[in-house]
């Protein structure tokens, strides 16, 4: 599915929450959407503009997992997989129309202090001869019509940039599977259009010579050379970024499909965590599994979706928890925090890891602590250096006890208490 019939099967199923009240593209969208975070919503009547709003479509585990066509228990099997097995798209033919500018897009402005109107959701693909097509998010300030000023941290975009790439595309309102891969962090060799379509069949289709996914608003950009301020901007952790001077791109040419929408995606919302934590679960899960057995592994949304994670194993060996936490900040270095559980613990249930530190942890034996490079996001962290303190706890039963004692003991009977209610 691409982006407007995901938004069409959302609606048929009653899962869809339309506004059709006109409402304004600074202050009020934006609230609405975190008032309503987690449930999908349309924004029909949007000041001055004529394409609709759509935001909250990717905001839980359930929606991801409807727009793979797959059930959520099989989300990190799923993305793990297509990380592996690429396989690379196809072509197929879309239908788009020309727009003048960006004061044609209704692009929001999220919270007071933002250093003016945002584009959160868009990726950037862009395309090197040696490596080939790459797909990455990268948040957009507005300055005027025509400019952008993009954040690009030194990864494999800004290597492309440094090795020549003069013109890329810019793409709004994508299929779930590229909303996902592009928040991969994958080799510089890796497409993750093709790791998108082994998630899901992706095609690509040709827009002012691009190969991009079929997304409802694809922008033609090259960057100008200049630098302008960026931000601030409200990240994941709900606080703001810095302001830094970043590359300014000019839009050169503005696409849009028939009966296009805008997807607005909200700093530090729920779709926001979803889409950045969500794929670093499968590389968790990846290291965890090379040194013990791992069930499940969860980045939390308390923790910001990203600094915080949790993993369950079934252990076999008194040293298993100490292997999880370490193999844990391997699979992703910019957790902070990670919980380590035995596999009867439900690590989606914060009360219940809650509850095994609370009953099978002792801070001086099961704790490890190490001072490490962490995240940028981190707002306690070394603002130069960027060090953080990481710490591991290890809530597993202690291998030297009976794991009897450990146990929540079960109701004695099976029944139903609705049987036994007076109803009226």
């Amino acid at each position: 599915m691409d982006f407007s019939q995901f938004v069409a099967r959302l609606q048929e199923q009653g899962m869809l929450t339309e506004i059709d009240r006109e409402v304004s593209t600074t202050y009020e969208i934006s609230t609405l959407i975190k008032k309503l975070d987690g449930h999908p919503l349309l924004f029909s009547n949007v000041t001055n503009h004529a394409l609709p709003v759509v935001a909250n479509i990717c905001s839980t585990r359930e929606l991801v997992a409807e727009g793979l066509g797959i059930q959520p228990r099989d989300i990190i099997r799923t993305i793990d997989r297509a990380i592996n097995q690429p396989q690379e798209p196809e072509e197929t033919s879309a239908h788009y129309r020309e727009l003048g500018s960006l004061d044609d897009l209704p692009i929001l402005t999220y919270y007071r202090g933002d250093g003016g109107p945002y584009i959160a959701s868009a990726v950037v693909v862009a395309h090197d001869p040696e490596y080939g097509l790459n797909a990455s998010y990268h948040r957009m300030m507005k300055i005027d019509s025509r400019h952008l000023v993009l954040r690009i941290l030194p990864r494999n975009f800004h290597t492309y940039l440094e090795r020549g790439l003069e013109e890329f595309a810019i793409c709004i309102g994508n299929p779930m599977a590229v909303l996902v891969a592009a928040a991969i962090s994958a080799g510089i060799e890796v497409n993750e259009l093709a790791i998108a379509n082994a998630m899901a069949p992706t095609p690509l289709v040709k827009v002012d010579g691009h190969r991009v996914p079929p997304a409802d608003v694809v922008m033609i950009a090259e960057m100008t050379g200049e630098l302008h301020d960026e931000g601030p901007f409200l990240d994941l952790t709900e606080t703001p970024d810095i302001v830094r001077q970043q590359p300014v791109a000019r839009i050169k040419k503005i696409y849009a499909r028939p009966h296009a929408h805008f997807h607005a995606l909200l700093p530090g919302g729920l779709e926001h965590k979803t889409l950045m934590g969500m794929p670093r679960e499968p590389t968790i899960y990846g290291e965890v599994a090379k040194v013990c057995q791992v069930k499940d592994v969860y980045i939390t949304p308390g923790g910001c979706s990203w600094l915080h994670g949790a993993v369950s194993i079934c252990k076999k060996h008194p040293d298993d928890g100490r292997k999880a936490i370490e193999a844990a900040f391997r699979g992703h270095r910019s957790m902070k925090h990670v919980f380590v559980v035995d596999e009867d613990i439900d690590i989606h249930d914060p009360s219940q890891i809650e509850w095994a530190m609370a009953t099978r942890f002792q801070g001086d034996r099961d704790m490890m602590v190490v001072r490490d490079k962490g995240s940028s996001l981190d707002p306690s962290s070394d603002l130069e250096t960027r060090e953080t303190t990481k710490i591991g706890f290890d809530l597993t039963i202690p291998a030297s006890r009976d794991p009897r004692d450990f146990k929540r003991v079960p109701l004695p009977m099976d029944l139903d208490a609705n049987e036994y209610v007076k109803k009226d």
